[in-house]
């Protein structure tokens, strides 16, 4: 993999995955070590004068009244980020710190905080070692940055502190640091609050949320055409001029992808044969219509987070002009809003696809399938019970659907009076991507055992798409056992909800169909 490199114009979402989940190393442009050096000059000139200058010669939050005197900011800035490293609870992942630390290192080679070379430098040069600072679970408010998060990794930067090195083992900061040939830096004016001072942890949060959405809002397409052919449901609602008179992009692009999926199906089209059925149910006929609102949320979320990414988020902040201003760039909400707006997104397609399952499995409404899909109904429950868990993903997806950016509450003496709580919206979402994960693996096992049995029950040797036959297939191929007695199903489940998440199952469609939207 080819290294990043971070000049001042800031990162894309690419960059992101390459260096959060790729392992990607990372070099800092000659313009942007040049524009931090300007900057820092600025800093430099304004801790030499008498009068105040936040960040720089006072204290922070509230405490920002007391003038600091030059003797003790060096002290400043290490007790700021030694006070602010209070979290709590279980470590996150090791991608989440990787991103948040690059993000943070894309903001300070915007040459807009006033650090100097060398900080960016070690922030660099930790990352490249694949040394990760332990951040814990609690301690962000989505305000004034991502405070605790980040302060764990400054923390680091000074040599103090946990952090997980190359191996995964967790150790001292300091000796992991030493082994890599990495000197601790030694913070000064301003140094601290520029390393913990931004959005990172949601915004590397929501960049990682996005692509994963992306395939799932593929595979979500996949699983309904699957349903939709072993129901023997019409195919004509995907039509495209029946989308094109109402011109949402992401409602057009999931028709597309369903149809697709379905051509040259010998199933669809017969949902009058069985008992007559002018339309199919909604979970069936409005598939699109759910996911490409959802496509369309997505699509909002990642414009948000492309501003973000070539944003300087930090307080205050050196302008272009020389002037050092305070401002509020710092606040969450726009990235709190469009994650919370997400888990609205992701628990709704959830929900749809839980229904179209319980239709395969209902006898009432299968269209002549067995009851829960079942080889012997009665001695056997078939797959009951898996709908019993896809069900309570389902609930759970609508707990983590209650948006986190509608609180606030105050901090720092009332001073920060009003916070977004991006960063527990980021936390909750993705537990919500994993669920809506596991509940199109459910989808996906059901259809394809309930496709087997459609092609012995229907007369005439019609057979399913040839999309469709590659998917079974791949599915097989997996491991994933298809008709027979009842058995032990929660590896099947759990193999199901492995495909899906590697994107073997848009792969398997995309053998047949080409790449799907």
């Amino acid at each position: 993999m080819h290294n990043v490199v971070i000049g001042a114009d800031g990162a894309s979402a690419d960059d992101v995955l390459a260096v959060a989940r790729g392992g990607a190393k990372v070099e800092l442009s000659q313009q942007a070590l040049t524009g931090i050096a300007a900057s820092r000059q600025v800093i430099e000139a304004l801790a030499a004068k008498p009068e105040p200058v936040y960040g720089v010669s006072t204290g922070f939050g509230a405490l920002a009244v007391r003038h600091i005197s030059p003797e003790l900011r060096a002290q400043l800035q290490r007790s700021l980020v030694r006070s602010h490293a209070a979290g709590m609870g279980p470590s996150v992942e090791r991608e989440v710190v990787r991103g948040l630390m690059f993000l943070r290192l894309k903001t300070l080679a915007s040459g807009r905080t006033g650090v100097r070379p060398v900080v960016a430098e070690t922030m660099a040069a930790i990352l490249n070692a694949g040394i990760t600072p332990v951040v814990h679970e609690y301690g962000s408010l989505g305000c004034s940055g991502d405070l605790a998060p980040l302060a764990h990794c400054a923390q680091v930067l000074m040599g103090e502190g946990v952090a997980e090195g190359p191996d995964g083992t967790i150790r001292p900061a300091g000796e992991l640091l030493a082994e890599a040939g990495i000197e601790p830096v030694e913070l000064r004016e301003k140094e601290g609050l520029a390393l913990i001072n931004g959005t990172d942890g949601m915004l590397g949060m929501l960049v990682m949320a996005c692509a994963d959405l992306a395939q799932l809002f593929t595979a979500a397409d996949i699983t309904a055409a699957l349903s939709l052919e072993a129901l023997l449901g019409t195919e004509r609602v995907l039509a495209p001029e029946l989308h094109a008179i109402r011109p949402h992009p992401g409602q057009a692009a999931s028709a597309e992808n369903m149809r697709r999926v379905l051509e040259g199906s010998g199933f669809t089209g017969h949902h009058q044969d069985d008992a007559p059925r002018v339309q199919d149910a909604y979970s069936i006929r409005c598939a699109p219509q759910v996911a490409g609102a959802g496509r369309d949320t997505l699509a909002h979320a990642r414009l948000v987070a492309d501003r973000e990414l070539i944003s300087a988020v930090d307080n205050p902040v050196v302008l272009p002009d020389g002037r050092v201003e305070s401002n509020g760039n710092f606040h969450g909400a726009p990235v709190a809003y469009v994650l919370d707006f997400l888990a609205i997104a992701a628990a709704d397609l959830g929900s749809i696809a839980e229904r179209r399952t319980d239709r395969l499995l209902d006898k009432s409404r299968s269209h002549g399938l067995p009851a829960f899909l079942a080889d012997d109904p009665g001695v056997d429950s078939g797959l009951m019970i898996a709908q019993y868990t896809q069900a309570a993903l389902v609930s759970e997806m609508k707990r983590l659907a209650v948006p986190a950016s509608v609180d606030s509450i105050p901090s720092s003496a009332m001073q920060e009076d009003h916070v977004s709580m991006g960063w527990s919206a980021a936390r909750k979402l993705r537990t919500a991507v994993d669920n809506l994960a596991r509940i199109i693996a459910v989808e996906l096992f059901a259809a394809t055992r309930a496709i087997e049995m459609r092609e012995k029950l229907t007369a005439g040797g019609l057979r399913p798409a040839p999309a469709t036959r590659a998917i079974v297939a791949a599915v097989r191929e997996a491991g994933i056992d298809g008709v027979g007695p009842d058995r032990f199903l929660s590896p099947d489940l759990e193999a199901a909800y492995a495909f899906v998440r590697a994107g073997k199952l848009n792969a398997a469609a995309e053998s047949v169909t080409g790449p799907l939207a």
